[in-house]
């Protein structure tokens, strides 16, 4: 379903988002004939959110009233938030009832020409976010969109000649419509919650690969199963191997020889080298060539993402809030491999198995202090790999974390927060725990 097949549709929508707020706009702004009707919400909606979204009389449906509400309309678009299997979801569908996401609606109408969307556990930010700069550096018309950047139906009012579009799972789940170039990073269990199995997950990221529009396949050599899983598409580009593009101690190669300098890479660990190699493949596949290395000058590291905040007392600081797996934290430690670090880890339990990272840290000689939720098991888990008790501590919350964490961080060390767990369970987001892990530097 295209966006512009909403002309004199009655929408529902569940959820008043971004996404959704971006939606009402568009469709205020490109399709006067159509209207949304409902709002489904678990819960009474902001008053200004029910305003924005008013297009005449908006009936609010909370909770178990909404699959009901939203059956007498012509289409639904939910929010990505909004998990597809939900009962209420498999209701709707088992009624005919079409289900999309704005995205999703965008994506069709492009046909997706000139799209290269980006999904994985990890690394999707960054990977979207080099690409771009390098895309505007080789001269190109180049806009980031999806998860980060703009909304993707706001490129409505702009069609630009390439769009660098982050995926989540959640968006993948139910497209009918792929990006010309499809790139997976890495594929790590997460977001269990939502897709209620790891099959699940897996399926609704792998997805992408089977979609309409879908060209070229850009995946990580180094987990086999992405390749395989990407057999179906036209053109298959590994990288993370020798014959492409690869990362290793000498910096960025294409095919053995050097391109980039290890020198001149913009963002420490192995991890971003090989997202900026995810990058590098994703241009050539859309056919950008950018200047190298000159065209990476300028990059920075994206917020709470492998971010230093500053020193103190010759410490380094580094927010990693965005790591929410114990897989993105091991990352994050092999970013410092000669310095000692002490590593705040811990939040929201969603059954991680942390004896990986106890393992890690202990070879290391690292030291962890553990926050609420999880950090308890991962104390546990460096104590049980050998570190020991007074560098395996655990804390009350992040305050105390850090006040622990000073105590074991000395001069030329890194105090590193990279939580190896959500932050849901004390704070609104990632990025509302990055920002007071700054202001206690």
């Amino acid at each position: 379903m295209r966006f512009s097949d909403l002309e004199g549709a009655t929408v529902g929508v569940w959820g008043a988002g971004r996404e959704i707020r971006s939606f009402a706009a568009q469709l205020e702004r490109h399709l006067p004939g159509a209207r949304i009707a409902v709002l489904a919400c678990d819960a009474p909606p902001d008053p200004a959110d029910v305003e924005l979204l008013r297009a005449g009389e908006l009936e609010v449906a909370i909770g178990d009233a909404s699959t009901g509400a939203l059956e007498r309309c012509d289409v639904v678009v939910r929010s990505p938030g909004v998990t597809v299997h939900r009962p209420e979801m498999r209701a709707l569908r088992e009624k005919g009832v079409p289900i999309a996401t704005a995205t999703g609606l965008w994506l069709a109408e492009r046909g997706g020409r000139s799209v290269v969307g980006v999904t994985g556990t990890k690394g999707k930010s960054t990977t979207v976010s080099m690409a771009h700069h390098l895309a505007a550096a080789a001269g190109r018309d180049a806009v980031v969109a999806g998860n980060i950047g703009l909304p993707a139906l706001d490129l409505l009012d702009s069609e630009p000649e390439l769009v660098f579009l982050e995926l989540s799972s959640y968006q993948i789940a139910d497209l009918e419509i792929g990006p010309e170039v499809a790139a997976i990073t890495n594929l790590f269990p997460e977001h269990l919650d939502w897709h209620h199995s790891t099959e699940n997950y897996r399926a609704e990221k792998l997805r992408v690969f089977a979609l309409p529009g879908v060209r070229a396949a850009i995946v990580n050599a180094r987990q086999p199963e992405l390749p395989a899983a990407a057999g179906g598409v036209e053109d298959v580009v590994e990288y993370g191997t020798a014959a492409g593009w690869d990362a290793g101690p000498a910096g960025i190669l294409r095919q053995g020889e050097l391109v980039v300098p290890a020198a001149d890479l913009p963002l420490p660990g192995e991890h971003n080298a090989l997202d900026l190699c995810a990058a590098l493949a994703a241009l050539e596949a859309i056919g950008v060539e950018p200047p190298l290395p000159a065209g990476l000058r300028g990059f920075a590291s994206l917020p709470h993402r492998l971010q230093p905040i500053g020193e103190r007392d010759g410490v380094l600081w580094v927010d990693d809030s965005i790591s929410t797996t114990p897989e993105s934290t091991l990352a994050a430690l092999a970013a410092f491999p000669d310095r000692d670090v002490v590593l705040l880890a811990g939040g929201q339990d969603r059954g991680q198995d942390y004896t990986e990272l106890g393992a890690a840290l202990a070879g290391r000689g690292a030291a962890v202090v553990g926050m609420p939720t999880t950090g308890e098991r991962a104390v546990s888990a460096a104590r049980a790999a050998g570190v020991p008790a007074p560098r395996a501590m655990d804390a009350a919350d992040l305050e105390d974390a850090v006040r622990r964490a000073r105590e074991l961080a000395g001069p030329g060390g890194v105090i590193l927060l990279s939580p190896a767990a959500p932050s849901y369970d004390r704070f609104r987001n990632f990025e509302e725990r990055g920002e007071r892990f700054r202001a206690l530097l």
